[in-house]
């Protein structure tokens, strides 16, 4: 008989916006760091005029800089458990966005 922290659960959640969340921000970049078992993942923004010019620079074989300033649009905490499901949801995106990309075959 299996163990009930083994199975997974579909049930419907309707998550209501805060004042802070009302409103989607833009985000160019992610970082994940993991501290004392925490995953932080951070998404911020960084102009894309600058990372044209970086892509610029490379391009022209010149040196890139040492590091570039951005905003911090959020960091959200989260355990092993919560990372694994949000890895699952990414890759079930990923393969819907592949599939819909592909060109249907003719009948």
């Amino acid at each position: 008989m299996g163990n009930a922290k083994d199975q997974t659960i579909a049930v419907n959640v309707r998550l209501k916006p805060s004042e802070s969340s009302a409103h989607p921000r833009a985000t160019n970049y992610t970082n994940v760091g993991v501290a004392q078992g925490i995953a932080y993942l951070d998404f911020g923004f960084i102009e894309p005029s600058l990372l044209a010019t970086i892509a610029k620079t490379a391009k022209d074989c010149q040196a890139a800089p040492k590091g570039l300033e951005g905003t911090l649009v959020t960091r959200v905490a989260m355990g092993g458990d919560v990372l694994a499901r949000l890895h699952q949801q990414i890759q079930q995106v990923l393969v819907s966005l592949r599939d819909a990309r592909q060109p249907k075959p003719k009948a």
